[in-house]
């Protein structure tokens, strides 16, 4: 199969057209799909040739964006098995086939039936057969082929980016790099000049150049000043065709703006300048304002101001508004137009920001003159200190001077001037003035311990003119005089333990004084001389503000006398000295081994048994109990005693009980029993008192010597033959009780029943340095004062 294409659009396609033509015709016209034939040249031997292929194929070449009435003509298929006549019919399949490409299946011929884009699709791919018309079987193997759109110029650049917004700074170097722009053609840029592009400047001469290949924006003159100009409007075009007539174009704008640079020194409008300021104005406040002119913006226009000399420089300050970058004039000293009426400063104002590259344009910094005239103002009073402190000593009389302020008039007129007191608090009124002179007096009567200092306010106008007021705060100090006694710190409460021992320090005492250190600082204790010496405790002054209680015995007891009273005498050290007199009240309490106090009330002794309230008074109730029932058991037992003897007319034997054991110790009725349990007591024989005897018993008295002598079971056996020839005993058995036990030993008796009436002359005071464990015994055993001090 041959392909024929007769789309050419330039005089080089027709002549490649023409040649592919000829070359197709001169080479494939004649070919014909022969199988195993011989072709005999004339003049030549045969040769036998191997069989070739039918399909005889090309590119096709179609142009886009074809605006005509008919479909336009790609290009022809033939095989060399047809024959012309009409026996091979031709298929076409693949992209666009049907659509966009139709074929004559007789003639081959192909023709595009719409519009191409070559930006939207570049090319088809196609397939082409040639089949039998009559049986439908492929005459030859199906071949591909390809359709391409050729381009044209139908596009024209564009600026994706654009438009542009960039900054350059001011004074720049000529050639300075701004911007690079870009611009794209959609056309094809392997075939012609379609997408070829070049750029030219439309609008920005001759500040600004672009370079027409690569699009980069320069600037195009030498220190472009920001002050003249600021902002730039340059317009950029690119065309096609490498800018040949023709070419399709495209253009975008390029908004340059100067930035600023520190090219611009400072300048003041004027050299000389005069500013007015009353003498009224107060220190501190603003007086008035300058301000050097700086073309440039931002930090470039920065500056700072000084006084760099003048009379004035330590009366005024200046300092720099960073807003409105302008200098601000501030009063340092109070004015004074009676002493100086006019000032002189030099100012001046420099940027803070340099810029070294422009130097040369310098200095950047500027000076001016400033003349301040002070005005005459009319002012109150001046006192001759900001501020006064006086005295006065406490319980002064009424009236007395405390102090004298003084004021003047500062003005050339000199008026006189009138002081008076503000009394606008209650301090205020406890003093008065004199109009004229100043001096102040007390008006009451003051006491330094209550209030020792007082504020007021004294105020002076001028007499000519009382609007003018001006005011001194005024300290009044309360002076002290020796009108306090000294007294105790605070109530004490002094303890002393019961094992203490002579010498010992049971309290350190303080005193205070309502005065000051100057009258009352240094105290002094004693005890009060008018009373006899104290045996139980002393006192020693320290020397230091304070006094020590001492003990002078070895032991106190509670039981004896649990509670001592000390008097003191206290003096203070002022001038004259006062004294009081305080009364400590010492406690006598029961104390650990460490001296930690255990107990100071009697009724303590029960409680360390570990008993309660209430388990007291349960026991007590249980004894009255007791006795209740023992009570009533006596008495029911006397109400049935029968008489022993029985009456003469009942005549019948009778049995006669004797039951009654007597009533044992506690019987105390009947008999003394110290007599049976200790024969040295019985000094002389008891009778019983419950039964008056009739008979006289046995001499029963013995000499002192015969009872000391006597043994104990010959005295029981006495006893005994005593008992029974008693008549007043009763005449039946009795149980007597004997609990004599001898005569003492050296070591004596520890039993309790006598120590109620006899007395040891041994020491048991060494049982309290035994521990708590003996603490009871040392108690019991005690030393007994002899005689209770108050």
């Amino acid at each position: 199969m041959r392909i024929t294409s007769t789309s050419c659009i330039c005089p080089v396609l027709v002549c490649l057209c023409f040649v592919q033509r000829c070359y197709g015709a001169a080479h494939h016209g004649s070919i014909k799909v022969t199988r195993n034939q011989t072709k005999h040249i004339e003049g030549e031997t045969e040769v036998h040739h191997r069989p070739k292929r039918g399909w005889v194929w090309n590119q096709f070449f179609v142009l886009e964006e074809h605006m005509g009435p008919d479909p336009q003509y790609v290009g022809k298929l033939h095989s060399n098995s047809d024959k012309g006549d009409g026996s091979v019919k031709y298929i076409l399949t693949g992209e666009g086939a049907g659509t966009i490409f139709i074929i004559d299946d007789t003639t081959g011929d192909i023709h595009s039936t719409k519009s191409l884009d070559r930006e939207q699709k570049t090319h088809y791919v196609l397939h082409a057969q040639a089949i039998d018309r009559r049986t439908n079987k492929p005459l030859e193997p199906e071949s591909e082929f390809i359709i391409k759109v050729q381009d044209i110029n139908d596009n024209a650049p564009k600026f994706t980016d654009g438009p542009y917004i960039v900054t350059v700074p001011e004074m720049s170097e000529m050639g300075t790099s701004v911007l690079q722009v870009t611009a794209t053609d959609a056309d094809d840029p392997t075939y012609g000049n379609s997408a070829r592009v070049v750029y030219s400047i439309l609008q920005g001469q001759p500040y600004f150049s672009v370079d027409p290949k690569t699009g980069v924006i320069r600037t195009a003159l030498h220190n472009m000043d920001r002050e003249a100009r600021e902002h730039y409007s340059v317009v950029i075009q690119a065309k096609d065709m490498a800018g040949q007539v023709g070419g399709l174009s495209g253009s975008t704008t390029v908004n340059i703006t100067l930035t600023d640079v520190n090219d611009n020194p400072p300048r003041f409008p004027q050299k000389h300048y005069q500013l007015y300021v009353p003498e009224s104005a107060q220190v501190g406040s603003a007086v008035g304002k300058i301000k050097a002119n700086d073309a440039d913006t931002g930090s470039n226009a920065d500056m700072k101001y000084t006084i760099i000399n003048g009379d004035g420089s330590g009366v005024f300050s200046i300092s720099t508004d960073k807003e409105t970058r302008e200098g601000i004039l501030s009063l340092k000293k109070p004015l004074n137009y009676e002493k100086k009426k006019s000032y002189t400063l030099n100012i001046e104002g420099a940027n803070t920001h340099l810029d070294f590259r422009f130097s040369h344009l310098g200095p950047f910094k500027d000076v001016t003159m400033l003349k301040v005239i002070v005005g005459d103002v009319d002012e109150p009073p001046l006192f001759t200190m900001p501020a006064y402190v006086m005295e006065v000593y406490e319980n002064a009389k009424i009236g007395t001077p405390v102090g004298t302020v003084t004021a003047h008039d500062p003005d050339a007129a000199n008026s006189l001037v009138r002081y008076f007191i503000d009394h606008n608090t209650e301090e205020d009124r406890y003093f008065t003035i004199d109009a004229s002179t100043g001096t102040i007096k007390t008006a009451k009567i003051f006491d330094r311990e209550e209030t020792p200092w007082y504020n007021i306010t004294v105020a002076a106008s001028e007499i000519d003119n009382p609007g003018l007021v001006s005011h001194v705060p005024v300290g009044v100090k309360i002076l002290d005089v020796n009108d306090n006694p000294p007294e105790l710190a605070r109530d004490y409460d002094v303890v002393v333990c019961e094992n203490t021992k002579p010498g010992q320090v049971i309290q350190t005492i303080t005193a205070t004084d309502k005065d000051n250190s100057a009258n009352g600082a240094r105290f002094h204790f004693s005890l009060d001389e008018g009373l006899s010496l104290n045996p139980n405790f002393t006192l020693r002054n320290n020397e230091d503000n304070t006094a020590s209680i001492l003990t002078r015995r070895r032991r106190y007891s509670r039981t004896t006398q649990d509670t001592y009273y000390l008097p003191i005498l206290i003096s203070d050290g002022g001038v004259p000295p006062l004294s009081s007199s305080s009364t400590l009240t010492i406690r006598v309490c029961a104390c650990e081994r460490d001296g930690r106090v255990r107990t100071c009330h009697a009724e303590a002794f029960l409680s360390s048994a570990g008993l309660s309230t209430g388990a007291l008074i349960a026991i007590l109730l249980c004894i009255v109990i007791l006795l209740a029932i023992v009570v009533l058991f006596i008495t029911l037992r006397r109400s049935k005693k029968e008489p022993l003897i029985i009456s003469e007319e009942d005549v019948r034997e009778n049995v006669v009980t004797y039951d009654d054991e007597g009533g044992g110790e506690e019987d105390t009725e009947a008999f003394d029993i110290t007599a049976l349990r200790n024969p040295s007591a019985a000094e002389e024989l008891k009778y019983r008192r419950d039964v008056r005897p009739e008979v006289k018993p046995l001499s029963r008295h013995h000499p002192s010597s015969s009872l000391d002598s006597i043994d104990v079971q010959e005295f029981i056996k006495q006893r005994l033959a005593e008992a029974d020839l008693d008549p007043s005993v009763p005449p039946y058995d009795s149980l007597q009780t004997y609990a004599y036990e001898g005569h003492r030993s050296e070591a004596g008796s520890i039993s309790s029943l006598d120590s109620a009436t006899t007395h040891s002359d041994q020491d048991y005071n060494y049982l309290g340095d035994w521990g708590p464990e003996f603490k009871k015994l040392a108690e019991l055993y005690g030393e007994v004062e002899p005689e209770r001090t108050t």
